[in-house]
């Protein structure tokens, strides 16, 4: 437990103070009473004094917000959403690991770090959470600015919730793997381990990765906060220090006892300088993409019933395809794996048959700014092709789609339709039926 004392004497100290201050740029700050309670929010650190004055008032840890704001005196929970959207300026990728077991934390921690570099993102760091985990970073500066005409700063909280769970499912394999290493294959070890009932991690007589790796999305919402780097951690009597990322496996809790405690600033938690723009654009694209797609499948298979989709007898010429899906033909920098999901949808409801929809397919890739490979195109047509029913592409108010990625420019007609495929087959009727008119 961390007394008054040993906060005080902590907080003195002019490199934690700096380094803190530094942190707290643009974030709110609140300090917590003993861990049993916040001071009043919003609040802010400007001043490294201003932490021993706090300390010496009571305040024992401090908690930082993963969001950035342009003024976060002015938070108000009252705001309206776009107001909020306002006042935010960007974000902070923040992954929490809080594993029960501080070999599997460790574990989860190393793996989720050589998966972000597997992207090539070189602008990750580390923090011991101060207790039984990490905190895993990855500054808002490291991340696009826009996806099509959306600032990327108004994407929180979802979009940053599916690189979460998109990395944890990166890594629930090599978990698995290396946690039935570790305890010989004893599945009631790692239960016991986890603290958890074995029916709770498993599937049927298997493991279940899923359910077994400790990533806290909740984190991951407006105004949550996290310990900041440095603070002290109530419960533990430890400290919140920044950790060398390829080093994980290696770190010991007893660097992080208050009087063990000296700044290290080659490994700053959440470092902003010198970081290379976009370069988690990749992640962000990938994690964004393969994760709204799995939920359009899984959401059709959970229909309870599941409407028969009509396919016309004769294709529906291009001319009659609405504007999104002609923007997207005209080839995209954004958002090409959704749009390859939307395209063969789309295709196929309109009448398309295999060998034609695989042809414009090719003709669209080679317009995107770059193409995709060969082998996730085919792969996308195979399945298309041996699926027994045809599913309509994504309503057009599903804003992972078409305004997510700037193709949505709507005429008169889209006003009264809720799905590109209705755009198509109105227009082709009220078409068909003029001809008719002027015929008779």
């Amino acid at each position: 437990m961390i007394d008054i004392g040993t906060a005080l004497r902590h907080y003195k100290k002019e490199g934690i103070q700096k380094e803190m201050v530094l942190h707290a740029e643009n974030k709110e700050v609140v300090g917590s009473f003993k861990g049993e309670g916040y001071a009043k929010r919003p609040d802010t650190l400007t001043y490294p004094r201003d932490i021993l004055e706090l300390a010496k008032q009571g305040i024992t840890s401090f908690h930082a917000s993963e969001e950035l704001w342009s003024n976060p005196l002015q938070i108000d929970p009252m705001l309206k959403k776009q107001d909020i959207e306002k006042l935010r300026i960007g974000w902070d990728l923040v992954i929490d690991i809080d594993c029960p077991y501080w070999d599997y934390s460790k574990l989860i921690a190393d793996l989720i770090v050589r998966a972000l570099k597997h992207y090539n993102i070189d602008a990750v760091s580390v923090k011991f959470s101060g207790n039984k985990g990490f905190h895993i970073g990855v500054p808002f500066e490291a991340f696009p600015k826009k996806i099509g005409d959306e600032e990327v700063s108004k994407k929180f909280p979802d979009h940053i919730r599916l690189i979460a769970n998109y990395l944890k499912n990166m890594i629930r394999n090599i978990f698995l793997k290396k946690v039935l290493e570790m305890e010989n294959k004893n599945i009631n070890k790692i239960a016991e381990n986890l603290q958890k009932p074995l029916e709770e991690i498993s599937t049927g007589k298997k493991l279940d990765p899923e359910k077994m790796i400790d990533i806290d999305t909740i984190l991951i919402s407006s105004r949550h906060l996290y310990r900041m780097p440095y603070s002290l951690h109530e419960k533990s009597g430890l400290c919140s220090i920044p950790v060398d990322p390829d080093k994980i496996m290696e770190f010991d809790k007893s660097s992080a006892k208050p009087e063990n405690i000296s700044v290290n600033q080659r490994f700053r938690f959440l470092e902003r300088k010198n970081i290379q723009p976009n370069q988690a654009k990749e992640l962000f694209d990938k994690a964004t993409e393969m994760m709204v797609i799995k939920k359009s499948m899984e959401d059709f298979k959970n229909r309870e019933i599941r409407p028969k989709q009509e396919i016309p007898e004769d294709a529906i010429p291009e001319r009659f395809f609405p504007p999104c899906i002609k923007n997207i033909l005209d080839g995209l920098s954004d958002g090409k794996k959704r749009s390859l999901f939307i395209l063969t949808n789309f295709l196929t409801c309109c009448g398309w048959g295999h060998d034609k929809i695989k042809a414009l397919l090719k003709k669209w890739n080679k317009k995107n700014d770059e193409p995709l490979r060969e082998v996730l195109l085919v792969g996308q047509l195979r399945y298309h092709k041996n699926k027994k029913k045809n599913i309509p592409p994504p309503n057009c108010q599903n804003s992972m789609y078409y305004k997510d990625f700037g193709v949505c420019k709507p005429d008169n007609l889209c006003r009264k339709i809720k799905n590109p495929v209705q755009y198509s087959k109105r227009k082709t009727y009220f078409l068909n039926k003029n001809k008719r008119r002027k015929k008779s």
